[in-house]
């Protein structure tokens, strides 16, 4: 069983979801697992540590996978050498992320492989479309990680009327079951783009600590912040924020970020250590809303394939009837 779109053409993919490309957690391994689902992994480039990256792609290129690569765009600018690494690994998309895609689009068509750009509002998808992407991936504020404010039930559907049918649209935040898929199509989007259901795999490198509060939680449990970015001495600017779950640590200095400053190194050092002790009532799990819906931790092709059997059984529903008044 498939459901075939727009966007499974334009990636020769069977099933229309797309792996998040989360820093250190989206690895080889995991993005290979949802490639060999059916859908397309996507490698988490992330803020560009040479030395993972140079380490995950090369286990890719063991593992005959096929597979995408994402980037935040501002720091890739300051590391331009890392695309062309990547890009000499022949990946079929590149996902570009917070910041102008335009600098790095022609490298990337050059090299046979999509431009994916996430965005987040109206304008955002515009100047990515006239930057030159194939894709579009419009994020959610439910999500993990980092976004901004609008919600994807919206934003979906506007990105779509905004852009025509030019390109496809893929919807992200809070989406991890076949409801999702379906509700995503019917907004007119052409997949989804997911991470926080996969980080809860047994394929996903993250710790397992983190995958079971990660079961644990509900979407009331998690929140869009800056305390984790001041914590870890990496401010994004406005509007952009970290949603995660909570913990001690965001409970304690959420409302307080003016102090928190004021001691982040400090703060650092602790979370520093927290990370390698894999402490998470101080260190952050990057998740989003959809964790609530997160009931096990599942393989990665268990989850593809029930998420498409049950969008499949949702969008030809015999028990819709619609009546004329």
């Amino acid at each position: 069983m498939s459901i075939r779109t727009a966007l499974t053409k334009r990636l020769g993919i069977s099933h229309p979801i797309l792996l998040a490309p989360m820093d250190k957690v989206a690895d080889a391994r995991l993005t290979a697992a949802v490639s060999a689902a059916g859908g397309l992994g996507i490698l988490g480039g992330g803020y560009g540590e040479r030395q993972w990256l140079t380490q995950e792609l090369d286990h890719l290129a063991r593992l005959r996978a096929r597979f995408g690569v994402g980037f935040i765009t501002w720091s890739m600018a300051m590391q331009p050498e890392l695309l062309d690494m990547a890009l000499e690994r022949k990946p079929v998309a590149v996902v570009l992320s917070f910041g102008d895609p335009g600098p790095f689009v022609e490298r990337i068509h050059r090299a046979g492989a999509a431009v994916i750009c996430q965005v987040q509002t109206i304008a955002l998808a515009k100047d990515a479309v006239a930057a030159g992407a194939d894709i579009l991936v419009a994020q959610g504020t439910e999500a993990g990680g980092h976004g901004a404010s609008r919600g994807v039930i919206s934003l979906v559907p506007e990105v779509v009327d905004a852009i025509g049918a030019r390109i496809p649209v893929v919807a992200a935040g809070g989406i991890a079951d076949g409801r999702g898929l379906a509700a995503a199509l019917m907004l007119g989007a052409s997949g989804v783009l997911m991470g926080t259901r996969f980080y809860a795999t047994p394929e996903a490198a993250g710790a397992d600590a983190a995958k079971e509060r990660i079961r644990a939680a509900t979407g009331d449990d998690t929140l869009r912040s800056i305390v984790f970015d001041i914590t870890r001495q990496r401010v994004w600017p406005a509007p952009f924020t970290g949603r995660c779950l909570r913990n001690e640590h965001l409970d304690r200095w959420y409302g307080r970020e003016i102090e928190l400053m004021q001691r982040a190194d400090e703060e650092s050092t602790r979370y520093v250590k927290a990370r390698q002790t894999e402490n998470f009532d101080i260190a952050a799990v990057i998740a989003g809303e959809s964790a609530g819906l997160v009931r096990e931790v599942s393989s990665t092709r268990d989850i593809v394939d029930r998420i498409v059997r049950d969008a499949s059984a949702l969008l030809a529903r015999p028990e819709v009837e619609i009546v004329e008044a």
